[in-house]
């Protein structure tokens, strides 16, 4: 298998198969990531695509799930992409769902028609890196696009039929933006209509633009209590039904699962429990132990 570079898959998705398509990442100007800082964004040629989809065919002929790599693939053209997808179906005819992470701008560069004949060949589920509804947090991490983008893409998705997850970066906006960051994220992602939320704590990485920012005292991150009010209040603005995930808490597994709206109510009262009585020692500890997104 053709893996190059930095490999990041959805830890949700089924770990096998991975196909890499593209590598780098088309924006690579977010301040709190460097994944990709030093892989030039570049398509993966034909023949490899076509010996990796080979591979997995002669171990796994009855595969009926891929997930396409590396960090926003769908950044092709729908006339470099349907090729790949109508090979990825005549390798592995039993296929059912192609996956992949890819950003709100990616899904500009196609039309409605094109997202949905994407649909018919397979990527029927994406997941959107979105971080945040907030115009001023979008353009303070350097995200790319505002949150008006973010609505009229998802319209384009839905209209397609396309699933898609959301996600929010819970601290990203430090504590100039935290309340208007989690406030309007809900109401955009809530406007947005997910199959599913999730939820992850910013860690400030060494060589990342935020962390030299927080140094130089441009940027205030937020304190793991504070981390857990901006989660309870982005969580009680939230008002679409989903699945929804957390791992920013060492709670989150109890907090996970579908149907929100159902559980809001007792996840609100479970973040409650650990913004007041929580191990704020433990949880940053784990935060100084994380080396990567």
């Amino acid at each position: 298998m053709h893996f190059t570079g930095t490999v990041y898959r959805n830890p949700y998705w089924p770990t096998f198969p991975l196909l890499e398509i593209t590598q780098g990442c088309t924006h690579n100007k977010c301040k709190f990531c460097t994944m990709y800082r030093d892989v030039p964004f570049r398509m993966s040629p034909m023949e490899w695509i076509e010996e990796d989809l080979r591979e997995i065919a002669e171990i796994a002929p009855d595969t009926t799930t891929i997930q396409l790599l590396s960090a926003n693939p769908l950044a092709l053209s729908f006339e470099k992409l349907e090729p790949i997808l109508k090979m990825i179906n005549q390798y592995l005819p039993k296929m059912e769902y192609i996956y992949a992470c890819t950003r709100v701008t990616d899904i500009r560069n196609k039309t409605v028609e094109e997202l949905k004949k994407m649909r018919e060949l397979g990527v029927k589920e994406i997941s959107l890196g979105v971080e945040s509804g907030d115009d001023a947090t979008l353009d303070r991490i350097n995200k790319g696009y505002h949150a008006s983008d973010i609505i009229e893409q998802c319209n384009k998705l839905h209209e397609a039929g396309i699933d898609f997850w959301m996600s929010f970066l819970n601290g990203v906006g430090g504590k100039e933006f935290s309340r208007d960051h989690a406030i309007n994220s809900a109401i955009i992602f809530s406007r947005c209509k997910p199959m599913l939320v999730g939820t992850g704590g910013l860690t400030l990485f060494p060589g990342t633009p935020l962390l030299e920012e927080s140094q130089r005292g441009e940027f205030s991150p937020l304190s793991e209590k504070e981390m857990l009010e901006e989660l309870k209040l982005f969580v009680e603005n939230l008002t679409c039904d989903c699945y929804f995930i957390t791992h920013h808490t060492v709670s989150g597994k109890n907090l996970t699962g579908p149907d929100f709206l159902k559980r809001k109510d007792k996840i609100v009262s479970a973040l409650q429990h650990e913004i007041e009585h929580g191990d704020m020692d433990l949880l940053a500890a784990i935060r100084r132990n994380k080396r990567t997104l």
